[in-house]
């Protein structure tokens, strides 16, 4: 047992950092080691507890509807709210639209509005539950288009989507628009605020300028808010709020078609670890109302203080004014944001490239925590000297035949053998194929500079393909 734990240990060593303001995408840092310690023990106590039926860990249902409470007050909810606690943002967004599509049986063939913007969850959950999505191109400052949405609604439509914020930009899309339109057309409206949902209320409070977006909106029918995220709870919970039961009703499973006990579930899972309840619930509760404004102040104060500094890198812009704490920055062309990205990681700093999509370039995205601040000027000057070396090296190239080659392509007709040859020259598997060693590069700026020439339908097959030869058996464990 000692001997896996130490193995444990020396396995993470090779991850990235969880703590300490570094990585800026993927984990949330308070910057509080008690907050941290009372996470993790909390998670280790309910870690045997399972939250399949709530009259078995009654615990468990306290929890749950003291952690949905919580989010009632601050989203602005009536006294008719209701919601559940779900293993995530995905898990939020595809509960919501599988409620909207079977609160409409009458609909053969359901769609949803959705802004370019919208997180891809949404297509995941238009995959899953047949549910078509409708793309609405967004405006220049990557906010939803109002009319254009409202002239998308149709008899078809269950569901009108809008984010606050959308992730890739982190702009909060205009709700008050785009909800009054779905109602006026008798369609709900799902605010996806698995980003902002705990942090945008205190940006707010401490009088910033944040659009309306919560449940005081006429028209928002239900609120996807992500604890795992700016609530900075351990990995693994949401909130689905719905603003009534009624809405909420279509969301649960049930069945008594087999000799075994009656099946009832609230979310896509049956049995399910009281662990992350626990840990959010033990999170919320330490720190309280008064304790997450203090972090909102921390991490709008790094905002800030970051955006400043890029103000003064002339190689680097912001692409649209943040309403949240997500920055993304584009180049002038002197360098390319793949090899900043690199550069960064060289220095300690994980920051995530995002590949262009529909007339928005390649961009350099930050998600920044309240523990950023105290590294803020680390941070700055890291991010100059990576800009610095970027410059120097030059924008990353990909060797025109390739491009060419790439771009003829059709993801629909390559067989086994040609994924495995893209891969390889793609630099992301050995050149032995499936059963070849992986060799993903230190370095990663030329194989994002091929995927970004890539259609979106390339680009998935080719990450598909590796996704397929990374997960393989270890036979000699």
């Amino acid at each position: 047992m000692t001997d896996a734990l130490t193995q444990l240990r020396a396995m993470q060593s090779a991850d990235l950092p969880v703590h300490g303001g570094r990585t800026l995408a993927y984990v949330y840092d308070s910057g509080l080691p008690d907050i941290d310690r009372i996470g993790r023990e909390a998670v280790a106590a309910y870690a045997g507890s399972n939250g399949l039926d709530p009259t078995a860990f009654p615990s468990l249902l306290r929890m749950e509807n003291e952690v949905v409470g919580m989010a009632a007050d601050l989203l602005d909810a009536p006294g008719s709210v209701v919601g559940t606690v779900t293993s995530g943002g995905t898990e939020s967004v595809l509960l919501a639209v599988q409620t909207a599509r079977d609160a409409r049986p009458d609909i053969e063939r359901p769609r949803m509005v959705l802004p370019t913007t919208a997180h891809a969850a949404f297509h995941k959950a238009a995959h899953y539950f047949g549910v078509e999505p409708v793309l609405v191109p967004v405006g220049p400052d990557f906010r939803a288009d109002p009319a254009a949405m409202a002239a998308a609604i149709d008899e078809h439509t269950v569901l009108v989507v809008a984010s606050a914020p959308s992730y890739a930009q982190g702009v909060v899309d205009p709700v008050t628009e785009i909800a009054g339109a779905a109602a006026a057309r008798g369609v709900r409206c799902h605010v996806d605020a698995c980003i902002g949902g705990w942090v945008l209320p205190y940006a707010a409070r401490l009088g910033r300028d944040v659009p309306a977006w919560t449940f005081a909106v006429e028209g928002v029918t239900s609120i996807s808010v992500d604890l795992h995220k700016y609530a900075y709870a351990p990995k693994g919970t949401s909130v689905l709020l719905h603003r009534t039961a009624e809405l909420r009703r279509p969301q649960f499973f049930a069945s008594a078609a087999w000799p075994g006990y009656t099946m009832l579930n609230s979310t896509m899972q049956s049995t399910k670890s009281g662990g992350p309840l626990a840990g959010a619930w033990a999170v919320m509760r330490s720190l309280g109302d008064s304790g997450y404004e203090k972090v909102a102040r921390d991490v709008f104060e790094a905002v800030d203080l970051i955006r400043a500094g890029i103000a003064e890198m002339a190689e680097l812009e912001v692409v649209s004014t943040p309403d949240s704490t997500l920055i993304a920055l584009t180049t002038d062309g002197s360098c390319d944001p793949f090899t900043v990205c690199d550069e960064m990681a060289e220095r300690g700093w994980y920051v995530q490239p995002q590949m262009a999509y529909a007339g928005c370039p390649a961009t350099i995205h930050l998600s920044v925590s309240a523990a950023t601040l105290a590294h803020v000027p680390e941070l700055l000057e890291a991010l100059g000297e990576a800009v610095g070396a970027a410059v120097a090296s030059g924008p990353v190239t990909v060797d025109p035949e390739v491009a060419a080659f790439i771009a003829a392509l059709d993801p629909l007709a390559l067989t086994d053998e040609d994924f495995d040859g893209l891969l390889a020259a793609a630099g992301l598997v050995g050149s032995a194929g499936p059963e070849g060693d992986l060799a993903l590069p230190q370095r990663m700026a030329e194989v994002n500079a091929m995927l970004d020439l890539a259609s979106p339908a390339m680009r998935e097959a080719l990450l598909v393909a590796f996704l397929d030869r990374l997960a393989r058996p270890s036979r000699s464990v």
